[in-house]
């Protein structure tokens, strides 16, 4: 045993003086060199080639890392032995991900590639203004030399848009709200938002089924068009028109929109924007992949008609709105809308164009714009062209069909399970009771608890009120509210025409105290 000892104790004095002498007749530089050689001499004949990525790229994440994290999560909770298990904020699941020093293969396009999760100890901490974590983290992908081309090309961009998506559709999708004054919060952004929970989707919205389902089928040839979109030198977004009367499901189909594509929803007030710069500003702050909704545009701020040039000399500045025989005269400057505190705005209806379908449009891509009115006749015939509102969806009274959705959302009737006359009867008052879903919908929450009740009295309830519509429209004729849907649908198919019959009655006014003043000719000034 000690001559053991004595061998091992002079092979290690040997070892100390060589190491000495190596360092003494060759430099760090030409042992540098050496080492670098032998590497790529062995690399040269390797068939391999690796990729680092590691987690901090100088003092900044590195969003890469982030995005083979998330995308390697959805194979390892299939293939993998041993998983780590993460969920990030504003996440409603769980995500796996790659043990330390764990390795995965992947297959794209058959080809194969290996991802192995590197962790170690870092040696020491550098004095800088953010201090790096304890661990040194990162991924290697091994390929093959003849397909890294595929590798770096298009693999890398598939891995990417594949996490997005993920993580698009495991975060809890977020309600935006402008903040007052185009003020800033603490991380200077000009949007507060809260977690959108709104139960809404096409299954529960009641609504003629035809006519969802053509509305499912644009959304889902949006959502999948970049190509076609890029093809055609469009910008990838898309207007939809949301009108009728109240309580026909506008917000209900903005939120089936938005849990059906995954998107979050910013909801624009514009009276707390003041000038086109600051509306221009919050669409940039926008995400892409959202839902941008302006509620009720026609009551939001006054936003004139610019082709009622008869009344002020053309333009969007000098223009003017008929009320009752009096045409309100629209100020030479930006329109302004005072508010309770007494301040005001001045976007404009060019601004707003341009918000929508200008080229600060473009800022972003997958966006879809959403604007919901009660008086479609209100607004001007330039927010309703194609390429801003692209599809008007005309939110109707309640029908037969979507009665069918609702008795099964709150009633858990099928069609089966109803009497074939009470069904009769429902189809036959339904239309001409004109009720919205929501009227219905608050009788059936009414009486949930009674199923045979609930429906009986909803039938009673519809022939009393298709009665008194009955009379009414007897009583009145052509009344006013048959004109206002007969103008709401007319302002929809040629709104040109009816600006230029309101410019043609113009022709003889005459400004009084600020307004416009039709004059009768048979009972005088009106």
């Amino acid at each position: 045993m000690k001559e053991i000892w004595t061998t091992m104790a002079s092979m290690m004095g040997v070892w100390a003086f060589c190491q000495s002498l190596l360092h003494t007749v060759f430099p760090p530089e030409l042992r540098f060199a050496s080492l670098k050689f032998f590497h790529r001499f062995f690399s040269y004949f390797s068939s391999f080639c690796y990729y680092d990525i590691t987690e901090i790229d100088g003092v900044n994440t590195n969003e890469l890392y982030n995005a083979v994290q998330l995308y390697l999560s959805s194979s390892a909770s299939i293939s993998g032995t041993r998983l780590s298990l993460t969920r990030g904020i504003n996440s409603s699941a769980i995500t796996f991900g790659l043990s330390n020093n764990d390795r995965l293969v992947d297959c794209y396009k058959g080809v194969t590639v290996e991802w192995e999760h590197i962790v170690t100890q870092r040696q020491g901490q550098t004095v800088a203004w953010r201090p790096l974590p304890e661990e040194k983290r990162g991924f290697t992908l091994r390929v093959r030399k003849k397909n890294k081309h595929l590798v770096l090309n298009s693999y890398l961009d598939y891995v990417m848009e594949k996490a997005n998506d993920l993580r698009r559709r495991s975060q809890d999708r977020l309600l935006y709200t402008n903040s007052k004054g185009g003020s800033f919060d603490s991380r200077g952004q000009p949007w507060e938002s809260v977690p959108f929970k709104h139960p809404s989707t096409f299954d529960t919205l009641a609504m003629d089924p035809l006519k969802k389902a053509e509305i499912v089928a644009d959304l889902k040839d949006f959502a999948s068009g970049e190509s076609f979109y890029q093809k055609t030198g469009r910008a990838w977004k898309r207007g939809y028109l949301l009108y009728g009367p109240p309580g026909t499901g506008k917000s209900s189909m903005i939120a089936a929109m938005a849990n059906y594509l995954g998107y979050d929803i910013y909801d624009l007030e514009l009276t707390e924007v003041n000038t086109n710069s600051e509306l221009r500003k919050l669409l940039m702050k926008t995400t892409s992949k959202s839902i941008i909704v302006i509620e009720d545009i026609d009551c939001s701020i006054n936003l004139t008609n610019r082709n009622m040039t008869g009344c002020g000399g053309g333009g969007g500045r000098n223009s003017c709105s008929r009320k009752n025989n009096i045409y309100d005269v629209a100020p030479s400057t930006p329109v302004a809308n005072g508010g309770e505190d007494g301040g005001g705005n001045t976007i404009t209806l060019s601004g707003l164009l341009n918000f929508t379908d200008g080229l600060w449009s473009c800022c972003g891509s997958e966006r879809i714009f959403v604007f919901t009115t009660n008086h479609i006749q209100k607004l001007d015939p330039a927010l309703l062209r194609s390429g801003r509102m692209d599809m008007h969806i005309h939110m109707s009274y309640c029908s037969f069909p979507a009665l069918k959705i609702l008795l099964k959302n709150y009633l858990g009737y099928e069609e089966r399970d109803l009497d074939k006359e009470l069904l009769e009867e429902l189809e036959e008052v339904v239309d001409a009771a004109e009720m919205t879903p929501a009227d219905i919908s608050e009788l059936l929450i009414k009486n949930r608890r009674n199923k045979k009740k609930a429906a009986v009295e909803l039938l009673a309830v519809l022939k009393l009120r298709a009665e008194e519509r009955n009379r009414m429209k007897s009583r009145v004729g052509n009344g006013d509210e048959v004109e206002d849907e007969e103008q709401e649908k007319r302002a929809l198919d040629s709104p040109v025409e009816g600006s230029d019959q309101l410019q043609e009655s113009c022709s003889d006014c005459e400004v009084k105290d600020g307004y416009i003043v039709e004059e009768d000719k048979d009972e005088g000034i009106k």
